[in-house]
């Protein structure tokens, strides 16, 4: 597809029919060319995607750092956007992006990002603007090869500018979801812990539940987001705690294997 911005938007993909239309929706016509990475999805996600690009890949995702740089590195432009399937481009950010790329100096840009519980936009607790880098030159920008929560690594010498404008982060239907993140997450985290060789221990598992709370909802405002608010900081709080109770359950089974 050729468009209006030299951008190449890169969404990844598994078993998405239910948000892929709208994500792929909001860029179609904007962006100078759509990629969608598919992890062997076994609904219509593929089929969906079809009918606003032809460059559909297919990829097992072995981990998500090298997931995302081998997507990247697929890319026509040298410039590249990332999008979730349950995120939406706004009609602000793609204006803001087309009158900013011309002209800047910067190697990447971060985006604010506005996640919505159900209907509910969760306007504190951490959560807006949580600015993350999503438009960036393929050449300057990788990710660190880990499962979960790679870091962003830019070359050495470039720059970050930030944009103001929105992505719409759609992410969580209903509280179960928020719940099934909070599970999955949890388990990736250990497995990214044993994989790297770093060290944790329960005395930093639990200074991290009793310092996340308080942070989460009384210095972040989370209960200004009522009781979402709260169970957000509450479940932020347990993250650690959780992530290395498996990391000790993983730690034992990888001994016993051995």
């Amino acid at each position: 597809m050729i468009g209006k911005v030299p951008v190449t938007v890169v969404v990844i993909t598994k078993n998405e029919e239910a948000n892929i239309e709208e994500c792929l929706g909001s860029i179609y016509g904007w962006a100078g060319e759509i990629m969608v990475v598919d992890d062997e999805s076994t609904d219509r996600t593929v089929t969906l995607a079809r009918a606003y690009t032809d460059r559909v890949l297919s990829r097992k995702m072995d981990n998500e750092g090298i997931h995302r740089n081998w997507a990247h590195a697929k890319a026509s432009h040298a410039w590249v956007m990332i999008l979730d399937a349950d995120e939406r481009a706004t009609e602000g950010l793609k204006e803001e992006i087309d009158a900013v790329l011309p002209e800047t100096t910067h190697s990447c840009f971060s985006i604010p990002i506005k996640t919505y519980i159900g209907n509910t936009w969760i306007r504190y607790s951490g959560w807006y603007p949580a600015s993350k880098i999503r438009l960036f030159k393929k050449n300057d920008f990788q990710y660190e090869p880990v499962g979960v929560h790679p870091r962003a690594i830019l070359a050495e010498g470039k720059t970050e500018g930030r944009l103001t404008k929105d992505i719409i982060h759609k992410g969580y239907p209903d509280i179960e979801h928020f719940l099934s993140s909070v599970n999955r997450q949890t388990t990736l985290e250990a497995q990214k812990w044993l994989t790297t060789g770093r060290k944790m221990s329960l005395g930093m598992a639990l200074w991290r539940v009793i310092d996340r709370f308080p942070r989460r909802y009384l210095r972040k405002r989370g209960y200004q987001d009522g009781l979402y608010g709260f169970v957000i900081a509450f479940f932020d709080s347990l993250y650690q705690l959780l992530s290395y109770l498996k990391y000790v359950e993983m730690r034992k089974n990888s001994v016993k294997n051995c």
